[in-house]
């Protein structure tokens, strides 16, 4: 199989590892991780069999994983700044149009994408999409409550506040864990896949997002912008996604939804036959 791996320059200041495989003339798909920060590392080992017709894009964003490091200056990681870089990429890899397929926090600078380049954008496929930051911090605030065996409450409106109580008792990995992992065989198996690549982690992106206001994050209004259809692709027991984020998603682009029974929020890790027939849909479009 054909592998190509670079330190490619998107501008004068950031430079991202690429990973360029599979066959040259094939539709082309490029793949976004989760974070922000993190690595394409789990998803390239998760979707490189479905994928394996063709060419595939793995990346780590601008600062985190493999990519160089840098400076923790808040103007470099924004959303805009994420979507500059992928326009930037398909420039210098001379690909005229191409697929996105996005996992977690990559959704919102995929949609961005998408809506800003539409005639660039074959098609768009979402796995397990945030894309409403104080929604997903009422859903840690829930669950940190019912983690304790405390009675339900409202979530606070303001997300910061949500996530300070949801916090100041129990570590945020207990949490995220509990919404995104139906079993321990699956969390096992994710974490010893993303701790098998040996890729230090890099807290700068993931900290000047949240100083940069993340968690008041929401890109739902911008969904009715879309020109792009997206199959959104999401496991029935990711608390972090479904039913809400998912089906806000579908509904208000005009998208279609593929909910994968007793997945979490890596579907191809928990329930891998339902979410390769999922993900056919997304690979149909970029064919058609």
């Amino acid at each position: 199989m054909r592998e190509e791996i670079d330190i490619i320059a998107v501008n004068d200041e950031v430079e991202l590892y690429v990973e360029d495989v599979g066959p040259v003339d094939a539709p082309p798909i490029v793949v976004l991780h989760g974070g922000p920060g993190g690595s394409d590392y789990v998803l390239r080992e998760g979707l490189e069999e479905e994928l394996g017709e063709f060419r595939v894009i793995y990346f780590d964003q601008r600062g985190g994983g493999r990519s160089p490091a840098l400076e923790a200056e808040p103007r470099l990681f924004t959303v805009d700044a994420l979507v500059e870089d992928l326009e930037a990429l398909r420039e210098q890899l001379e690909i005229e149009q191409w697929g996105l397929l996005a996992h977690g926090f990559g959704a919102i600078p995929a949609l961005e994408y998408a809506r800003r380049f539409a005639p660039n954008t074959l098609s768009l496929g979402l796995i397990a999409p945030w894309v409403s930051f104080p929604a997903l911090a009422k859903r840690l605030f829930r669950a940190s409550l019912a983690l304790r065996d405390l009675p339900a409450a409202p979530a606070p409106e303001d997300p910061m506040l949500a996530l300070g109580e949801a916090f100041r008792l129990l570590e945020p990995k207990a949490i995220f864990d509990a919404l995104m992992f139906p079993s321990e065989h699956g969390r096992m198996e994710y974490e010893w896949l993303s701790e098998g690549a040996g890729i230090l982690g890099n807290d700068t992106p993931g900290q000047m997002f949240v100083y940069n206001g993340l968690w008041e994050l929401d890109y739902t209004p911008h969904l009715l912008e879309l020109r792009v259809q997206p199959v959104v692709m999401v496991g029935s027991l990711d608390g972090t996604s479904y039913p809400e984020q998912a089906e806000t998603v579908a509904d208000l682009s005009g998208g279609s939804l593929e909910v994968i029974e007793g997945a979490g929020h890596y579907p191809w890790i928990d329930q891998p036959a339902a979410f390769a027939q999922a993900l056919q849909r997304f690979l149909e479009q970029l064919e058609t």
